[in-house]
């Protein structure tokens, strides 16, 4: 694989006496969706937010097109280019779903929130924000309330909100949790036709998801990176098998 677009090395996170993250090693080429999996409490929400800058490594180097982040708070790495969802909704639930979408177009162009009431005169910004809503397909919710969506569609607009400040890696926190068959059918289509020419970084249960939308998966165990490779290698991996996928890997 050539240099890689995120990469971590030997990175650890303890909180006091509790060791979540332990010599983890992972490296995410450039354009690939690659996946995150593992038991509940191995430590993929705290992956996440080590990789994002909401916390710093006890330990260990992260860095992004080769340049070290650790250390360097969200707004600073999102500024390089990397910009990620969680897993509760994280939306302004009393703003349409244009405005949401307009706020994190405006911090791309490095505009300042507290001139909001400007923004119907910045035609650039108005017509990236436009466009987006229409590419995560809320076109005709434009003027709705984001509280007022249904969850799928407050799922969809949060993804448009992680695109909308033009990062080229984005992180998914379990994007399709709480989702019907139906919704999560949908959000894949959509994950798959909003990350081209980026790179994704995702966190997520299902495996139907994983295995269909993903090029490489890596398995996180205990804080530790147990396995990397295709979706094709994790499921003839024995240690994978007996560690976390057991017969949903037959």
């Amino acid at each position: 694989m050539s240099t890689p677009v995120l990469e971590l090395r030997d990175v650890h996170k303890a909180f006091g006496a509790a060791r979540i993250i332990q010599g983890a090693e992972l490296a995410v080429a450039r354009g690939e969706r690659h996946a995150v999996i593992g038991p509940n409490g191995a430590g993929k929400s705290t992956l996440f937010n080590l990789i994002s800058g909401m916390f710093t490594p006890s330990s260990g180097e992260i860095r992004l097109a080769g340049r070290r982040i650790d250390g360097l708070d969200a707004n600073a790495i999102n500024r390089l280019g990397l910009s990620r969802s969680f897993q509760i909704t994280n939306v302004f639930a009393r703003m349409s779903v244009f405005e949401n979408i307009r706020i994190g177009v405006m911090a791309r162009h490095g505009i300042r929130f507290d001139l909001l009431r400007r923004a119907a005169a910045m035609r650039a910004v108005n017509e990236q924000a436009q466009a987006l809503v229409e590419r995560v397909r809320l076109a005709g919710r434009r003027d709705t309330l984001a509280g007022d969506l249904a969850y799928s569609e407050q799922r969809a607009l949060e993804i448009g909100m992680t695109l909308s400040t033009g990062a080229e890696v984005i992180l998914l926190d379990e994007p399709t949790a709480g989702m019907s068959r139906e919704e999560t059918a949908h959000a894949v289509e959509l994950m798959r036709d909003l990350t081209k020419d980026k790179t994704l970084l995702v966190v997520e249960h299902d495996m139907d998801v994983v295995f269909g939308l993903c090029d490489r998966i890596s398995v996180l165990v205990y804080g530790k990176i147990l396995a990397t490779g295709t979706p094709a290698e994790i499921r003839a991996d024995r240690r994978v098998q007996e560690a976390y996928l057991g017969e949903e890997a037959a």
